[in-house]
């Protein structure tokens, strides 16, 4: 049996039983490849990692899987990209046209992207002057078209490092990847070093959800179907991508709307964005700590920070 993720001019498909890797690439050259993204250089502020060069990699994964070449001029990748940095990046007072220009110029420096045209790192100028066009390097673009497992593996890869759960779907949707394709291959979370990985923890979600009397933080929702909790969440305040520990102080339980809103910094616990949730029925626990202060200060969407996220 086989998942397909069908998009136009292309078709990715990989094995129900098979996360990786077959076909014309070798599974260590593969391995080789899915290490080198999950060690792009990325800027960090207090733990967060900029997801501006995650970004645009799926977008041009996205744009392989669609016309079967990852190339995309300057004039295609700046309203696209900036879309995304805007939706699903941290608040920041960068303009759009600069925001993207960050990763299209900077990821030439991790050896997985080039451009047709020598210029400067982070200028916005140039790119449109010179009609610049930016593409996978010659030989990541070969093993991806040879083996289209390794391109979904990749897209996988980028998404659930750099996301949380609730958000993966919609960015990989973003880009033109169908999500549920994607994120069928495996249950585990890259840990961020080449062949670490790591996995939930057995009875976190159960944990969190008594220790908050089974109702969602933020609306109080209780619903269950035959005595088990439905549409309600175990939640990370610090993302499990981001290193977020399954401890209950770390955890919160949110309604499946309230996640969402919460993983996509639309709610926060900081009151001063005038959100308030109740505190948890374990006597002593308090959400967040030093979790809490890293979502605050560097997701939840209040005022943008007055310095700027910039890739290395």
């Amino acid at each position: 049996m086989t998942w397909r993720c069908e998009l136009p001019e292309a078709t990715f498909s990989i094995g129900l039983c098979q996360a990786v890797l077959v076909g014309a690439v070798t599974e260590s050259a593969a391995r080789g490849l899915l290490d080198r993204f999950a060690t792009l250089r990325q800027h960090q502020r207090n733990g967060q990692r900029s997801p501006h060069k995650p970004l645009l990699a799926l977008l041009a994964l996205g744009r392989l899987a669609r016309t079967g070449s990852s190339s995309l001029p300057w004039s295609v990748a700046e309203p696209a990209l900036a879309e995304l940095i805007g939706e699903f990046g941290p608040p920041s007072r960068t303009s759009r046209s600069q925001s993207a220009a960050y990763p299209f110029t900077r990821l030439r420096a991790d050896g997985v992207w080039v451009l047709d045209q020598d210029v400067q790192m982070d200028l916005v100028g140039p790119l449109a002057e010179h009609h610049v066009t930016g593409r996978f390097e010659q030989s990541v673009e070969d093993a991806l078209v040879a083996d289209p497992a390794l391109a979904i593996a990749l897209a996988r890869t980028l998404s659930v490092s750099n996301f949380p759960e609730t958000v993966a779907p919609d960015v990989l949707e973003a880009v033109g990847l169908d999500s549920r394709a994607v994120l069928a291959s495996s249950d585990t979370t890259p840990g961020g070093r080449p062949g670490a990985a790591r996995r939930r923890q057995a009875g976190w979600r159960s944990s969190v959800l008594q220790a908050w009397d089974r109702q969602c933080a933020f609306c109080g929702y209780d619903g269950q179907l035959a005595g088990a909790s439905v549409a309600l969440d175990a939640a990370h305040v610090r993302w499990f991508a981001f290193d977020g520990p399954d401890s209950l102080d770390n955890g919160l339980a949110l309604c499946t709307l309230h996640h969402k809103l919460f993983d996509l910094g639309v709610l926060g616990l900081d009151t001063a964005f005038g959100c308030r949730c109740r505190l948890p029925s374990l006597p002593g626990l308090r959400p967040g700590g030093r979790c809490m202060t890293w979502t605050d200060g560097h997701w939840h969407r209040g005022p943008a920070p007055a310095s700027r996220p910039r890739d290395t």
